[in-house]
């Protein structure tokens, strides 16, 4: 096996990963709860960029259900743009020939 070649496959995977990191900071998923009420967009980078509520469900009596509304929207968008970052991922490393486990 040709060492100097491993090293430019290794820092050519390495480009791709940055850029691909670079580019999932710049895609989003959105995804409501509540039937609506709440509007969470995250980035493929895992970052929370906005969150959106309806005025109708802000209840000063019944904060509980606004709180527990707003988690479960953060907590879903959090997991769709993890498996958007996963596909992207994914790509990058199909054909790699990378040993199970080793993909992203």
């Amino acid at each position: 096996m040709n060492i100097q070649k491993m090293m430019k496959q290794a820092q050519k995977m390495q480009e791709q990963l940055a850029q691909t990191q670079s580019e999932l900071a710049e895609k989003t998923v959105e995804v409501t709860a509540g039937g609506g009420k709440v509007t969470v967009v995250a980035n493929g980078a895992g970052d929370v960029v906005s969150i959106k509520i309806s005025k109708d469900v802000v209840d000063p009596n019944d904060v509980e259900m606004l709180e527990d509304l707003v988690l479960s929207g953060v907590k879903q968008a959090i997991t769709k743009g993890k498996e958007l970052a996963q596909a992207e991922m994914g790509k990058l490393t199909a054909g790699m020939g990378l040993p199970p486990g080793l993909g992203f």
